[in-house]
């Protein structure tokens, strides 16, 4: 089984602070991660088990456009299928059919109202501004996933690395003693940066390398 998606949908509650910013620096950042990854890569393995490059890559370009539609309201099989389990591949067009899908993500997350009311993301009923923060953990944390997978350095966006952080604290504090969204939480000292830290509460190890 993959782990690029998420292990089950987080629960949500009042925990999560409103919030509200551009996500357009992030979705540049991992725009270029993309546009650095070269065709032998994409068999190489990433820090999610069982999870390649390609599947990694795949995976962004669905949850970019359903978490697009999330931001716009438009509900309907984009927003109503949870994550494919079974690593989604890329067709030979990715590199287009990326960018577009993160600039078009990131559009729709500058109107005001993508961040108020409800709205659904992999099947799951959630108020605007957590369906916010949920993406930016996905970015942010899958950025240094496909970064660290093809030897890139990463800078994450201080805006999203700030909102993917207090998803994943408040998301590990409501679970199980250890759990994370995406697996068991990894030790990461306290004084860590703060990436690091991030990284470790979705079950990475910080340390991973190719």
């Amino acid at each position: 089984m993959s782990s690029c998606a998420a292990v089950g949908p987080p629960r949500m509650t009042d925990t999560t602070a409103a919030l509200t910013f551009d996500l357009g620096p992030q979705t540049l950042i991992v725009a270029r991660l993309a546009e650095g990854v070269r065709d032998g890569q994409l068999g190489d393995g990433t820090p999610c088990p069982g999870c390649a490059v390609r599947n990694m890559l795949g995976h962004l370009t669905g949850l970019a456009v359903a978490f697009r539609d999330a931001a716009r309201k438009d509900l309907g099989p984009t927003t109503d299928t949870p994550p494919d389990a079974a690593a989604p591949d890329i067709g030979p067009g990715w590199r287009e059919e990326l960018a577009k899908a993160l600039d078009e993500l990131a559009d729709a997350w500058r109107d005001p109202a993508a961040w108020t009311g409800m709205t659904r993301a992999g099947g799951v009923d959630l108020p605007g501004e957590v369906a916010g923060a949920v993406v930016a953990d996905e970015l942010v944390i899958h950025g240094w996933d496909l970064a660290r997978a093809t030897g890139q350095e990463y800078t994450p966006d201080p805006a999203a690395l700030s909102a993917a952080h207090g998803f994943l604290a408040a998301a590990a504090a409501q679970g199980e003693p250890g759990s994370g969204v995406f697996g068991p939480v990894v030790a990461v000292p306290d004084d860590a940066p703060l990436l690091d830290r991030a990284v470790g509460l979705s079950g990475r190890d910080p340390g991973w390398r190719r």
